[in-house]
Order: structure tokens, then C-alpha cells, then sequence
């Protein structure tokens, strides 16, 4: 499989908080643009399934959660998680893992995961289109390095989690 060698432009879809608003919901849409994201940074991605489900939830996100402070001291400016989920879903996962150093990045559409060669269905699992497992290192909107799991195909039954992983991804840094 031929990877791309630059982030693809696309536009997400987020939602910020703004303490000037008032009510019950404090929050507001903010489009971010690939360049927002990547632009002048050297930021690693790691790109997963769904919100709330068992791998993504009790793995790969926690753990680059607890090794933020380690990617932060090799020159890492920001990890993103970026799913097919919208925005509202994204918040409430992070809410729910308790999540305040990666940045989680809803790509409700699948603009992003399309561009990159990264989307698949997974209709037989009910969950429609979906991104495939993968992180990659990105600097200055290129990327340096991508780690993409084994068998990448549409309603693939298994979750392969062996290369996206935080632990990986932060030992090649060191290397």
C-alpha cells in the first residue's frame, strides 16, 4: 500500500468552548482546517475505529493519554485522536475517559480518513464507514512516519491493535 506524504486539506468539524455564551451550552462550531491542525507542528495521530468502543477505549487512547508528557518531551507539540465520530460524540468520549491532554479530533464525515486511503466499511458490524487503525508522525504538515495495522480491508471482522499503539509510536521517536 502506497502511503501520501502530506496531510490531505480538509475541514472538521468541532465544537470549542466559548465562556462568553450564555445558557446551559457554553459550546460553539469552529471549523479547523488541516493546516489549523499540522501546520508549523510536529504532531502525532493516532486514528482509530469508534468512540466508545472496547480497544479504543480501554488501550489506545488511555495510553497516549499517560504517555503525553513523554511524546511532549521528544518535541511532540499535540496528539491528536481522530475518528469517524461527529463532534458531539468525540466530546462525550473524551468526558467519559477523562481526557485532557490528546485532542480529540471528530472527522464526522470521513473527509480526512477518505483522503488518506484510510476509510473502510464496516456495515457488517454495523457501524458503517469507519476509519481503519493507524497513527503516523506528521511534522510541519508532512508525514515522517506511519504505523498502520495489518489487514487493512472493508468488513474486516477482526480490530488488529499491534502497531498504533502509543508504546510503538513513541519508541520509534526515541530511536
Amino acid at each position: 500500500m502506497a502511503f501520501l506524504t502530506k496531510v490531505p486539506d480538509a475541514t472538521f468539524k468541532t465544537r470549542v468552548r466559548n465562556d462568553a455564551l450564555e445558557g446551559d451550552n457554553p459550546f460553539e462550531w469552529k471549523d479547523l482546517s488541516s493546516d489549523d491542525v499540522f501546520k508549523g507542528k510536529k504532531v502525532v495521530v493516532f486514528s482509530l475505529p469508534g468512540a466508545f468502543t472496547p480497544t479504543c477505549s480501554t488501550s489506545h487512547l488511555p495510553r497516549y493519554e499517560e504517555l503525553y508528557d513523554e511524546f511532549k518531551a521528544l518535541g511532540v507539540d499535540e496528539i491528536v485522536c481522530l475518528s469517524v465520530n461527529d463532534a458531539f460524540v468525540m466530546f462525550q468520549w473524551g468526558k467519559h475517559q477523562k481526557a485532557d491532554k490528546v485532542f480529540l479530533l471528530p472527522d464526522g464525515n470521513g473527509e480526512f480518513t477518505r483522503k488518506m486511503g484510510m476509510l473502510v466499511d464496516k456495515s457488517n458490524l454495523g457501524f458503517g464507514m469507519r476509519s481503519w487503525r493507524y497513527a503516523m508522525v506528521v511534522e510541519d504538515s508532512e508525514i515522517t512516519k506511519m504505523f498502520v495495522e495489518d489487514g487493512f480491508s472493508d468488513n474486516f471482522d477482526a480490530d488488529p491493535f499491534e502497531v498504533s499503539d502509543a508504546d510503538t509510536v513513541l519508541n520509534w521517536l526515541k530511536s
